[in-house]
């Protein structure tokens, strides 16, 4: 820098700050050997604190608003070091801009996979990203955690040590949470407040506060996506022979409103009739089948108020001629709505019909 830069950098008397980026944070404001006169003008504007540094000491902060830097102003300069008055012996300060504004759409995302284990599927690896806003809430802070001397301190600076620092609790945080993996997605609301509650402590330790934590998206290795998808699909198609079914009707659907002649339509519909015998075949149902029997009503009986049975009619008549069940035996089965004998009974007495007599007693 020439002598024509210092007499330049004397004669400027307005300290400021326009920002045209969206992601610093930081700014010095840089003058020849760091010379500020007496009477200088700061202009600090809405979303800036500037913060003046002597020999490596905070001297000053200003907040929105236009100061004549003069002694009577800034007393801890003072305090410092004395004011220099004149052309000959301007007062040395650096002066920091820092931008207080919200930095939004910060992002953050896993670069390895997080090993989690999960009760429906056992061990597996999950990859999340989102986004969060964060603000400097305390710019001396900032300054003496990160910043030091630098002169361009943008987000790119601090947002790698904030993104490790938000994959760590991330990690504690779905496995204290126990949530299944199927249900992550139910819960982002809940995780992402969770998870902020646990960073919000530790950005403030370097003078920022993280508002507005999201969880976008938290998903499984591509194979194990696809295998969920296939679950899924088997689960949608249910009884498969009755897919195939449906399948084979809206081939022959298709076929029977195929315009483009006789010989393609009777194609498919012999394409459609040949997956039916095919399902037919596989499920063991033929044209020829029979239906299965009848159920047989079952009875009760009581003899000498002991409950018996149930039994079927055949079992009945086996036990008339095993005399074991007669005619004045009460009976009762369902649909009747009380004890009645056997006589009584139309489905019953007819075996007593069909069972001989007694046979006769034997000659002397």
């Amino acid at each position: 820098m020439g002598i024509f830069d210092k007499l330049l950098g004397e004669f400027v008397d307005v300290i400021e700050w326009l920002d045209d980026s969206r992601d610093t944070m930081v700014w010095r404001f840089d003058r020849y050997q760091n010379e500020i006169k007496q009477g200088a003008k700061l202009t600090v504007r809405d979303s800036q604190v500037a913060v003046f540094v002597s020999e490596g000491q905070i001297a000053d902060i200003f907040r929105p608003g236009l100061y004549s830097i003069e002694t009577k102003n800034i007393p801890v300069l003072t305090t410092l070091r004395g004011w220099g008055y004149g052309f000959n012996s301007p007062f040395k300060a650096e002066i920091y801009f820092f931008n207080t504004r919200v930095f939004t759409n910060q992002k953050w995302g896993t670069k390895n996979p997080i090993m989690t284990r999960d009760k429906e599927f056992g061990a597996v690896r999950l990859r999340a990203f989102g986004s969060y806003t964060m603000k400097v809430d305390e710019p001396v802070k900032l300054l003496k955690e990160i910043v030091g001397s630098d002169g361009h301190f943008t987000t790119d600076h601090i947002t790698d040590q904030l993104r490790n620092l938000i994959i760590t609790r991330f990690s504690d945080s779905i496995a204290e949470a126990g949530i299944p993996v199927l249900d992550l997605a139910t819960q982002y609301d809940e995780l992402s407040l969770l998870i902020e509650n646990k960073i919000s402590s530790e950005f403030q330790e370097y003078g920022v506060s993280v508002n507005k934590f999201l969880i976008e998206n938290i998903s499984l290795p591509e194979d194990v996506e696809k295998a969920i998808d296939k679950k899924s699909q088997m689960g949608i198609v249910g009884n498969l022979n009755n897919y195939t079914q449906f399948q084979a009707a809206t081939a022959m659907e298709a076929a029977a409103n195929n315009e483009g002649g006789s010989a393609g339509g009777g194609m498919a519909l012999g394409v459609g009739f040949a997956m039916a015998n095919q399902v037919a075949s596989a499920s063991g149902q033929h044209s020829s089948a029979s239906p299965p029997p009848l159920p047989q009503r079952q009875y009760f009986t009581a003899n000498n108020g002991l409950q018996q049975g149930p039994f079927s009619l055949s079992q009945l008549q086996e036990m008339v001629l095993g005399g074991q069940f007669h005619r004045d035996t009460y009976v009762w089965c369902e649909g009747m709505s009380a004890w009645s004998t056997a006589k009584e009974i139309d489905a019953i007495k007819d075996i007593f019909a069909a069972t001989p007599p007694p046979p006769p007693p034997t000659a002397s």
